[in-house]
């Protein structure tokens, strides 16, 4: 169902992200309020947003959470190195989704977020991104909601920001996009695509394994032409990141055979002038 994860000898793989300097000098502070709440023997949880993957990306809330947290519960995250910050002597639960491979029911993860905020933990549960911005967070709200449990919801650098702005692609621009949408391409069946017709860009998360569905539906329903710039951004802002340049027309050809997942699609004309 889960898996606890033992944790690396740091002398293996070195940490780039210091967590030390990291948590800065304020961490003496947030340790009084950590031990206070424990004391008072009430769990708590936090929902925190690790950002885009690489830890210098995450914010100084977040790794300040991870540092004094009982319990980490994160996701299939693109960089070990956030886990990596947490304590020596907390608990790291594995419970990620990755498209087409075995995940962990969203019912499970609820169930153990409340077992660990009954138990008196400090938990965090680390999400990609943002920890709103397509991550399912409202039913896991809800379960501890439900359960009488103190809920904080801690902002991360959605992927959906920061993969445009590390491929070289200005979201808006005063002459070419006004303005901009995100989506999610899990489930494109059930999108009504027609309402992006006007939109001067398009992000679209989770779009590897259905873009050729949504470059169909972008022309078909949306009235996007074929001859729409788009770029294919993988493992976006990572050392390992990989970009594809195309249009509607020709992206899903240039792209065969390629493992995209996890990728950021962008469709627009800004696509056309970024930074290289």
């Amino acid at each position: 169902m889960f898996r606890r994860q033992q944790r690396r000898n740091p002398h293996t793989a070195p940490n780039t992200c210091d967590s030390e300097t990291v948590a800065g000098s304020s961490r003496r502070s947030f340790k009084v309020v950590a031990a206070a709440e424990a004391e008072a023997g009430s769990g708590k949880v936090w929902l925190v947003g690790a950002g885009p993957g690489p830890a210098d990306l995450l914010t100084l809330r977040a790794a300040k959470l991870l540092k004094h947290a009982d319990t980490v519960i994160y996701d299939d995250l693109l960089s070990q190195e956030l886990v990596d910050l947490s304590s020596d002597t907390a608990e790291l639960i594995y419970v990620g989704k990755r498209g087409g491979q075995a995940s962990t029911p969203q019912e499970d993860i609820n169930t153990l977020l409340v077992e660990k905020f009954r138990a008196g933990k400090q938990v965090v549960r680390l999400k990609g991104g943002c920890c709103t911005v397509f991550s399912r967070a409202r039913p896991e709200i809800e379960a501890l909601t439900q359960a009488g449990c103190e809920v904080e919801l801690v902002p991360g650098v959605s992927s959906a920001l920061a993969g445009p702005l590390s491929a070289g692609v200005c979201l808006t621009d005063r002459l070419l996009s006004r303005h901009f949408a995100v989506t999610s391409a899990h489930s494109p069946g059930s999108l009504d695509w027609s309402i992006f017709k006007g939109i001067d860009t398009l992000v679209v998360l989770m779009g590897g394994r259905k873009l050729e569905e949504v470059t169909k539906r972008l022309q078909d329903e949306a009235m996007h032409e074929a001859t729409t710039p788009v770029a294919v951004i993988r493992s976006a802002a990572m050392e390992e990141e990989e970009i594809w340049d195309g249009t509607l027309g020709t992206i899903v050809e240039k792209t065969a055979g390629q493992q995209l997942s996890p990728c950021i699609v962008i469709v627009g004309e800004v696509v056309r002038d970024r930074l290289r």
